[in-house]
């Protein structure tokens, strides 16, 4: 039944939305043709390149007149001694990443939502937003010294681990500084969720005795819940899309054992060495594999909200 409704909703949604639209279809021309012109001019036409991936590929010879190999570019990675190492390394470093990072702003957000001074809360967001506004290469250069055998880090352990040399430590380096750069910015939209939701509810539930754990768990969560499983199914289709910049950065000849990883590898192939055609390969099979997570995140999520007849 309730299926139903939500197809007979839609339906009368498209019908008014397409009266609407013959009716004012010159300002959707207006307001729209610039972003679908610049869309497909910087989006889909470079798209084109991929056929890159498929060619013994040269500069001087362009797309077309480039020495086609077929598959030759994929074989020649799959059987590469570092295709292993170098997935197992973009796998593990995306993988700790998103459990790690995806619920601290959340905890952040249902903190803020406790705070009744819109001062001290006020405050609290301005210290928190301020570290994403730092750029990466910054951020890279403030781990090196913080972090360096010389750096306040060591200073007040009394130690002198020279981290950014230490392979073990990259994967922690990396991610709890991202987490204290992106906390405060990603919990933006957690907030925003919370201050919709009814102080009734909350009001409700403190008269009913509820704690303050039960008051997040049966009143908050459930607002924030259609919130987390966009942002759980954005972050898990991006999970081979590891930041680059950040990556290479704090990489060094030591680390390189855990932070070498397929982007990176892909900028040393196509820009460091000229190998377009291998790179392109290898690049494109990030995305695949980017593809196949999002679609089957995106369908368990599907199948576990029709269960829970949502």
């Amino acid at each position: 039944m309730r299926k139903k409704e939500k197809t007979g909703s839609v339906s009368a949604y498209m019908n008014q939305f397409g009266k609407y639209f013959r009716k004012n279809w010159q300002l959707y021309i207006i307001f729209l043709l610039p972003g679908l012109l610049l869309t497909l001019i910087f989006k889909y036409l470079p798209m084109l390149g991929i056929i890159i991936a498929f060619e013994e590929y040269s500069p001087f010879l362009g797309y077309f007149d480039s020495k086609w190999i077929g598959a030759y570019n994929f074989k020649r990675l799959f059987s590469s001694t570092e295709f292993l190492r170098l997935l197992v390394n973009t796998l593990k470093l995306s993988g700790y990443n998103l459990l790690w990072s995806f619920f601290p702003p959340i905890i952040l957000a249902l903190l803020l939502n406790r705070v009744r001074s819109a001062k001290i809360k006020r405050n609290a967001q301005l210290v928190f937003y301020l570290p994403y506004f730092i750029s990466t290469i910054v951020l890279a250069g403030m781990i090196r010294l913080f972090f360096s055998p010389v750096g306040p880090i060591n200073a007040i352990f009394g130690t002198s681990i020279d981290f950014m040399s230490e392979s073990e430590w990259f994967r922690s380096l990396y991610i709890g500084s991202g987490i204290w750069q992106t906390i405060g910015w990603s919990s933006i939209i957690y907030t925003s969720t919370l201050a919709g939701v009814s102080q009734d509810l909350i009001e409700a539930a403190k008269i009913d005795g509820a704690t303050i754990i039960q008051q997040i768990r049966n009143v908050e969560l459930p607002a924030l819940k259609p919130v987390i499983v966009i942002q759980f199914i954005l972050s898990a289709g991006n999970i081979m899309s590891i930041g680059f910049e950040k990556v290479y950065a704090m990489q060094t000849d030591l680390n390189k054992i855990t932070s070498d990883i397929i982007p990176t590898y892909v900028y040393r192939l196509g820009l460091e060495m000229g190998d377009y055609g291998y790179s392109t390969a290898v690049g494109l099979f990030n995305s695949i594999v980017n593809l196949i997570l999002l679609v089957a995140v995106n369908y368990v999520v599907s199948k576990l909200n029709e269960g829970e007849g949502l």
